[in-house]
């Protein structure tokens, strides 16, 4: 099947129940609309420009590194706490899940196991997000970037970090975790596979089936067997 990765190792009736974990922005939410009118909303109250259009294309680093390039260093911590406490009102209702996202957590409960949400965005904003759209994983865990994510894949047995940016297949191998990606950020398939993911998918629509062939194959719990790349079409 195109554009996915599949395990080479023979099947096994019984496997471990999956502890998969999942970025929040771009990988289960887009979070662009929202996020842009934040920022726009920042701007206004602070006076200061931010290109609103161009810090959406960028995603996934703490929100003090995209902060840095509209304020002076000075300021930088003060707009973060502001924005985060605008950030309900102008980022929740308008920020969509992405296609799949609700049934790939069904997927990992389907097959006896947890979902958990690591992230860098601010904890309880990405909490909001989620009971907005009735997305309910086992835990949520906010404010990691990169490798720091590590902690909390290492602290809930996880085994599958699934992302959209490059950091969250920092982040996977950290954790001693299989990298599952998803092209709907910034980086297409191309990008991800040069950095190294194990799994490569277009979207989290084809998540569900990717685990199920995943465990078919006897790999399930705190496990990151080899992999070779499916032939595309």
């Amino acid at each position: 099947m195109a554009g996915m990765v599949f395990p080479s190792a023979s099947a096994s009736s019984s496997v471990p129940a999956p502890t998969v974990g999942f970025d929040l922005d771009m990988t289960l939410i887009d979070s662009r609309p929202g996020i842009r009118a934040c920022y726009l909303a920042l701007a206004e109250r602070t006076g200061t420009f931010i290109d609103a259009d161009l810090a959406v294309t960028r995603l996934g680093p703490p929100l003090v590194d995209e902060l840095r390039n509209w304020f002076p260093a000075d300021r930088v911590e003060a707009m973060a706490e502001l924005y985060r406490e605008m950030y309900p009102a102008y980022a929740v209702a308008a920020t969509p899940a992405l296609p799949g996202a609700r049934e790939a957590i069904d997927a990992v409960r389907a097959a006896g196991g947890r979902a958990l949400v690591v992230t860098a965005k601010y904890e309880p904003n990405a909490k909001l997000h989620l009971a907005h759209l009735g997305i309910e994983p086992d835990a949520v865990v906010g404010d990691l970037w990169a490798e720091q994510k590590a902690e909390a894949l290492r602290e809930h047995g996880a085994g599958v970090y699934v992302g959209d940016h490059l950091g969250d297949i920092r982040g996977a191998r950290a954790a001693g975790a299989l990298s599952v990606t998803v092209a709907t950020g910034p980086y297409d398939a191309a990008a991800l596979r040069a950095a190294g993911a194990d799994v490569v998918l277009a979207d989290l629509t084809r998540f569900p089936e990717w685990l199920a062939e995943y465990r078919r194959s006897g790999h399930g719990g705190n496990s990151a067997p080899g992999y070779r790349e499916a032939p595309r079409a």
